[in-house]
């Protein structure tokens, strides 16, 4: 693709690139979907029951892992990873840069964050920068497999051996991807996962926990529901966090597909990585060594220095020529009032990057003239501000 000529932008009362603005997403539900779970309804088993196995067992396959426990939520597997591997104090290391929830569960259980630094290609967490982090109270590390690429897990489990460290990986965004050809559920202690409404397996709300420990599958399924061992029998305190058979049933049914869509967004985005390669100024993400991505979100950087505007004029400017954009995130977690006192620095990679990000629509329905499109757009905007 060559580059755009100057052009006056949308944005200045300009001829918008798509008269009709591009789908950011594509998370709604087929008519199969609604069956499913009109099936469930018409059952009057509402609570979590076949379907909520059915997913379990069909998605510990997909993923790699040996148990699979539905939950309500991505933020409740969290909760159920940390509050079975560590015990209040605990030192965690964790991403500075990824969406809180990899870390407010921390600071819930009463663990300890240590906060490192992202690397600036993949833009996942920086194991070397995690390594001159470990104390001697440090007893895991969280890495979330951001956007859907995989963290180098080689050198995080090499670190947490090292060192005798728990390793929780978030997969909330990473369904479906892999590492060297092996699902994500082979690694770790615990892997958590969000099926959120816009999530690759979107169910509305809805998460899972895999581990590949007996025991610890064990004693997650008994916080997950009340420490309950039978009818009425509590051996530990517990919480109610138990997926129903609506949303397994969802599950089930889009799981169905999910392989196909992940393996269109796989072609998406090395459609717009050979087209942001040609628009100077705009760096497409990195990929880790090895991984295959599920490609949740598809995230941009902008080198500032070859523009004249900032990150949020830039994307305000391609909103108007009909692309819309989002920024996953637009600071680090170091700078969330939640995590007030527990700061005592701002990773520096992690800081730079929430000026620079932003996320390209990306769903399995792109195609490659629509990408090309976009990337049209992207080059006018470019040329606009270029200095």
């Amino acid at each position: 693709m060559t580059q755009a000529t100057a052009a006056t932008l949308a944005i200045d009362g300009g001829s918008p690139v798509f008269a009709t603005p591009v789908a950011f997403m594509k998370p709604g539900l087929l008519p199969q979907d609604v069956e499913a779970a009109h099936q469930v309804l018409k059952s009057g088993m509402l609570r979590s029951a076949k379907k909520c196995e059915e997913l379990e067992q069909r998605f510990a396959r997909a993923s790699g892992a040996r148990h699979a426990l539905t939950c309500a939520n991505g933020t409740c597997a969290l909760q159920l990873a940390y509050g079975t591997l560590l015990e209040p104090g605990d030192e965690v290391l964790v991403p500075a840069w990824t969406y809180i929830a990899t870390v407010s569960m921390v600071v819930a259980a009463g663990l300890k964050p240590v906060w490192v630094d992202a690397l600036e290609d993949t833009m996942q967490i920086d194991v070397n920068d995690a390594a001159g982090k470990v104390t001697s109270k440090t007893r895991a590390i969280a890495a979330t497999h951001l956007y859907g690429m995989p963290v180098d897990v080689h050198a995080v489990q090499q670190l947490a051996g090292t060192h005798n460290l728990k390793v929780v990986y978030d997969c909330a965004q990473s369904h479906l991807a892999t590492v060297d050809g092996r699902g994500l559920g082979e690694f770790g202690d615990v892997c958590t996962y969000s099926f959120y409404a816009t999530k690759n397996l979107g169910t509305g709300e809805g998460g899972m926990v895999t581990v590949n420990d007996d025991t610890l599958a064990y004693d997650i399924a008994l916080l997950r529901s009340h420490g309950e061992t039978e009818k009425y029998l509590h051996e530990r305190v517990g919480f109610n966090y138990r997926m129903n058979d609506i949303t397994g049933a969802i599950g089930c049914s889009r799981l169905d597909r999910l392989l196909d869509e992940t393996n269109a967004r796989r072609r998406a985005a090395d459609h717009y990585d050979r087209v942001l390669n040609s628009i100077q100024g705009l760096v497409p993400p990195g990929r880790t060594k090895g991984a295959d991505s599920a490609w949740h979100l598809y995230t941009a950087r902008l080198d500032l220095d070859q523009f004249t505007c900032d990150r949020d004029t830039f994307t305000r400017a391609l909103n108007a020529e009909g692309v819309p954009t989002a920024v996953h995130y637009p600071r680090s977690l170091t700078h969330q009032p939640a995590f007030k006192g527990l700061v005592t620095e701002h990773p520096p990679v992690a800081e730079s990057l929430s000026s620079r990000v932003f996320c390209l629509p990306m769903h399995h329905e792109l195609d490659g003239a629509t990408i090309d499109r976009i990337g049209q757009a992207i080059a006018k905007v470019a040329s606009a501000f270029r200095r």
